[in-house]
């Protein structure tokens, strides 16, 4: 059988959200029998059609249906686009009826992560409106408690809506130790109640 896997599941543009997941992947992998796989939506044209090839240049593949269907878990990340989730995961997201249908994706836990370019660019609702779809899939949505330290601590990103990141005006701000700790906390996180659920 294979192992379980948490999908981390994300939009980049400028890099920001790609060093994100990365981060929470690593703490997905902290969690002995689940391991995190790394994948990416394409980005879209002005007329809405997916407008990149079938494999990517270089980073994770692009997400297939089927690692949507057998993941264990979700953490889904978005750059912020006027307090919404970018269009790339929204096109992405719209195209998943088929699973909606089947319920197969009820009671797997998920988390939302965001980053960006200002401090009060909307980063909360970004990440409330990644989570409206996975509540019409049935998920269960974890957020980051208060027993994490430096959520009380951050002085740039980090909501208890999920992991956010303050990539700056240019985005090239690098993660800060206490983005970095809570991106890994949260895919801790979620390994562990994939693994209480798969029970």
């Amino acid at each position: 059988m294979n192992q379980p896997y948490i999908l981390v599941l994300y939009y980049s543009h400028s890099g920001s959200v790609s060093a994100m997941a990365e981060q929470l992947a690593r703490g997905v992998e902290r969690i002995t029998g689940i391991e995190a796989r790394l994948r990416t939506v394409p980005s879209v044209s002005t007329d809405t059609s997916a407008s990149k090839a079938d494999i990517p240049e270089s980073g994770p593949l692009y997400c297939e249906e089927d690692d949507l269907r057998n993941c264990a878990g979700l953490l889904l990340g978005s750059p912020v686009r006027f307090g919404n989730m970018a269009a790339a995961l929204k096109y992405f997201l719209d195209g998943t009826s088929n699973l909606w249908l089947t319920g197969e994706l009820v009671n797997k836990p998920a988390a939302v992560f965001t980053s960006s370019s200002s401090l009060h660019g909307g980063q909360e609702s970004t990440l409330l409106s990644m989570m409206l779809p996975l509540l019409h899939h049935g998920m269960v949505l974890a957020g980051l408690p208060y027993t994490e330290a430096e959520l009380m601590n951050t002085s740039t990103g980090g909501t208890p809506y999920g992991v956010s990141h303050f990539a700056g005006k240019d985005g090239t701000t690098t993660l800060s130790h206490d983005e970095t700790a809570l991106c890994q906390a949260q895919g801790k996180r979620i390994a562990q109640l994939a693994l209480k659920l798969l029970d």
